[in-house]
């Protein structure tokens, strides 16, 4: 995710930092672009372009005289990449934006907008149903988690626009050989190996989308947990200190090849595509041009360009505000 970790460390709002300021605690370490630029740079550059170049165009329009628009964004790459197409975007349009990055897990950002702190951010829509509304259940599809999530967040005052292609949802990844030792299909097939040694990230222990709710759900109590930082779980894999990990579907780590996804048969961890959750006073003072220009960067993220930005991000080390400037400027938004 949701790289996410989705699930609330805290549960109760806490004050808004700084944009861009470093994250006290994180799923993902905040990088800067390095001093200088490597051929290797240029070449994932220019395969970034490329990717956004495939996604479309449009013309932009002038909107001026609103109110500041104040977006928050979680604290992994994912998000700051979004939250800075969505500010830089609106800006394009003629809109007064702020961007404040790092605010922290879902309940605390989620705190965040209904107090006005911030007056939208990107979420995932199984998020909103499994973590904040506390459903049970989990919609059949991507459109029904949407449809679900937005009906839920307009009994608060807040609604939702168009949800992006893409979606960020965890997954459990194992070795190929190791799955193959055990026959390994699915989650429930880790009984197979006995005791199983599982790396999670340490804000994702409790609540729904966590571990104890996973291996509870999955029946998996020969599980002892390892808790490794977003990103360490991979070479954790490789060296086999851990037999299975929590991965997210946008890591640009797990594109690399060379792991086994087990299929998630019970649908655990749900849909989770992304699309701006908004106060609804906010929608009716900056006009409907507002939503347009954001509904129309969500319909470019697809799931090999959001890829391709947090490669940019993670691997390459440009900055989160750079990779989103070449995405819009290769669809023609700035």
């Amino acid at each position: 995710m949701r790289g996410l970790r989705r699930t609330p460390a805290a549960v109760s709002p806490a004050p808004v930092p700084a944009a861009n300021a470093a994250p006290a605690t994180g799923r993902r370490p905040l990088r800067r672009p390095p001093a200088r630029r490597s051929s290797r740079v240029l070449a994932i550059c220019a395969a970034l372009v490329s990717v956004a170049a495939l996604s479309g165009c449009g013309a932009v329009s002038e909107t001026a005289g609103k109110p500041t628009v104040v977006i928050g964004a979680k604290e992994f790459t994912e998000q700051w990449t979004i939250g800075e197409l969505y500010k830089q975007a609106l800006t394009h349009a003629g809109y007064n934006v702020e961007l404040k990055s790092n605010i922290g897990s879902t309940t605390v950002i989620d705190g965040a907008l209904t107090s006005g702190q911030i007056d939208l951010y990107p979420e995932y829509t199984g998020v909103i149903l499994q973590v904040l509304a506390r459903s049970r259940t989990v919609p059949h599809s991507a459109a029904a988690t949407y449809r679900a999530a937005k009906a839920y967040e307009e009994t608060r005052g807040l609604t939702m626009l168009d949800p992006t292609p893409f979606q960020n949802r965890d997954a459990i990844a194992v070795k190929p050989a190791f799955a193959k030792k055990y026959g390994l299909k699915t989650i429930s097939d880790l009984k197979k190996a006995g005791h199983v040694v599982f790396a999670e990230y340490p804000d994702n222990m409790e609540g729904a989308l966590g571990y104890r709710d996973m291996v509870k759900s999955y029946g998996l109590h020969n599980t002892e947990v390892k808790t490794l930082n977003i990103g360490l779980q991979y070479s954790a894999l490789d060296h086999g200190q851990v037999d299975a990990a929590d991965v997210f579907t946008t890591d640009p780590q797990l594109a690399r090849g060379g792991y086994t996804l087990l299929d998630d048969t019970k649908g655990y961890y749900g849909f989770q595509n992304v699309a701006p959750v908004v106060r609804k006073g906010v929608q009716e003072k900056q006009g409907p041009e507002f939503a347009r220009t954001l509904n129309r960067v969500d319909a470019l993220l697809t799931d090999q360009a959001v890829r391709e930005m947090n490669r940019a991000v993670d691997t390459v080390r440009l900055a989160p505000s750079e990779v989103a400037a070449r995405f819009l400027k290769a669809n023609d938004i700035s």
